[in-house]
């Protein structure tokens, strides 16, 4: 069911091919959780005495929502946009135009989840839920509101910090993520369609699962009840610690939901509270595949392996190294490369500045080239 509305278009549904990552607005937004910093307060005590930890009892659920939604925060987004006037003449002549830019200030309004994540005032949430925004209200669970600034945002992890002017702010107890199994329990914390701190349970039905719009996040998967507005949210476990950030559904599916790993929300998080960004790689070049039917029109021997350079980008590194369009990239740092994913992963291994070696085959000659790394560019 799930539909993105981006900020910079408030009216226009975006709509990925089966997954649709966003934040609710007066009409759709997409699943989501996040959270990140240091804990400051006391773990969760889960039930009575007579109730083992970690133990499903008749007050557990109940028992994590009433502590954990103290952290939770919705977060509502405001930008301003223009939506073309029509023409006021029917009658006009061809080629007449209104005067002035013919278009009229609208305010969208959209709403997502957060998470306390430090008590003087860090927030975690997903960067498509501020997004552009020009005006963030951040309200917490007593009912009282902040203006919210974004401290940093990480487009290709999907997180985002953002900051409140507050202090002695309850932290929720963030867990790990690398000991979870398919079929631990999982609540959702959130505001989907604007109804705060709504909680739902489900499971952890996979791991490791990969989204093209996050191909860098190995997410986790879960049935837990997921929709427009969560975004921001928390995924716990059953000892009422974050285990993830839940960040998208399915849309065209029902209870299949994904969060971001509560690791690497940690590690991202606490890079963009220090500085603002997250430095990634760049190389600055468009691959292909090398298939038999690719090799043919090539002029290449079927035996011939190694990613098809199909353009380089100006002022790029891969530029400033000299590589061409058509070029066959073979080895980097002396392994073989035969997917795009494979080079991808290479160079991520790597920081901007770092020197890598690259092998290419150019004309039927190997030709060895040292590409210095470069950072990405932000986003415009």
């Amino acid at each position: 069911m799930v539909e993105l509305n981006k900020a910079d278009k408030p009216e226009r549904k975006i709509h990925a091919p089966s997954l649709v990552i966003g934040m609710a607005t007066g009409i759709i937004l997409v699943a989501g959780g996040y959270f990140v910093g240091s804990s400051s307060i006391a773990p969760v005590s889960l039930g009575t005495a007579n109730q083992s930890p970690g133990v499903l009892m008749e007050n557990t659920v109940a028992d994590i929502a009433e502590s954990v939604s103290k952290s939770v925060v919705n977060i509502d987004i405001s930008q301003k946009y223009k939506m073309p006037v029509p023409e006021l003449f029917f009658y006009a002549p061809p080629g007449f135009k209104m005067p002035g830019d013919n278009a009229v200030e609208r305010e969208a309004k959209k709403n997502g989840s957060g998470i306390i994540i430090r008590q003087d005032g860090y927030i975690a949430t997903n960067n498509h839920v501020v997004g552009s925004a020009e005006e963030i209200k951040v309200t917490l669970s007593n009912s009282k509101t902040y203006a919210g600034k974004v401290v940093g945002r990480d487009p290709f992890t999907d997180l985002a910090v953002i900051k409140i002017d507050a202090r002695d702010l309850p932290v929720a107890k963030l867990g790990g993520s690398k000991n979870l199994r398919a079929g631990d329990w999982a609540i959702a914390i959130g505001s989907p369609m604007g109804l705060d701190h709504t909680v739902t349970l489900g499971i952890v039905s996979a791991l490791g699962r990969s989204l093209n719009e996050l191909s860098d996040v190995s997410l986790i998967q879960t049935d837990a009840a997921i929709n427009p507005g969560n975004s921001g949210g928390p995924l716990l476990d059953i000892h009422g610690n974050i285990i993830g950030l839940n960040t998208a559904i399915k849309d065209n599916a029902q209870n299949i939901g994904f969060a971001i790993p509560v690791d690497l929300v940690k590690e991202v998080s606490e890079e963009l509270i220090a500085k603002g960004k997250i430095a990634r790689p760049y190389v600055g070049i468009m691959m292909q595949e090398l298939d038999s039917s690719l090799a043919s029109s090539l002029g290449l021997e079927d035996n011939v392996k190694g990613i098809v350079i199909g353009a380089v980008k100006p002022g790029s590194p891969a530029e400033a190294a000299g590589l061409e369009r058509g070029d066959i990239l073979q080895r980097i740092e002396g392994k073989e490369v035969l997917s795009s994913k494979e080079v991808q992963t290479a160079i991520r291994k790597h920081k901007p500045g770092e020197k890598v070696g690259f092998l290419l085959l150019r004309k039927d000659k190997l030709v060895p080239l040292e590409l210095t790394i470069g950072e990405f560019p932000d986003e415009s």
